[in-house]
């Protein structure tokens, strides 16, 4: 049977309804092989899957979703390795401010409803 050498997202197969999968089965879904998987871990420090009996390797949902992002990265999109490392880090980067900024929202928010409640005590 011949793989396909498209790598876009559409031509992956979906992600089943799993709380874990094993290195064989992330490489089927992302149409890797394991030892590209295992590289990938040592580069990237998001890919850290659980490891357990025998020092086996169980990747979660989120894990197959980053493979794919660097995958398409990496041979959809050019990168180098330390350019997706870079990439990735970027969007953590983005992901914590917005964090920090709902974060910042959401005390404001409650400062004010803190105010509101103290105003219907007095009356």
């Amino acid at each position: 049977m011949e793989r396909k050498t498209d790598t876009r997202d559409t031509d992956l197969s979906p992600i089943p309804d799993k709380l874990y999968f094993s290195i064989g089965e992330v490489g089927e879904l992302c149409q890797l092989k394991p030892h590209v998987l295992r590289y990938w871990e040592q580069e990237f420090p998001q890919l850290s899957p659980s490891k357990r009996r025998g020092n086996r390797r169980y990747y979660q949902r989120k894990d197959v979703l980053l493979v794919r992002q660097i995958k398409s990265l990496l041979y959809g999109k050019g990168y180098t390795i330390e350019g997706a490392r870079l990439q990735l880090m970027g969007d953590e980067s983005v992901s914590l401010q917005k964090m920090q900024r709902s974060h910042a929202m959401l005390q404001s928010a409650v400062s004010q409803l803190e105010k509101v409640v103290d105003e219907l005590e007095v009356v």
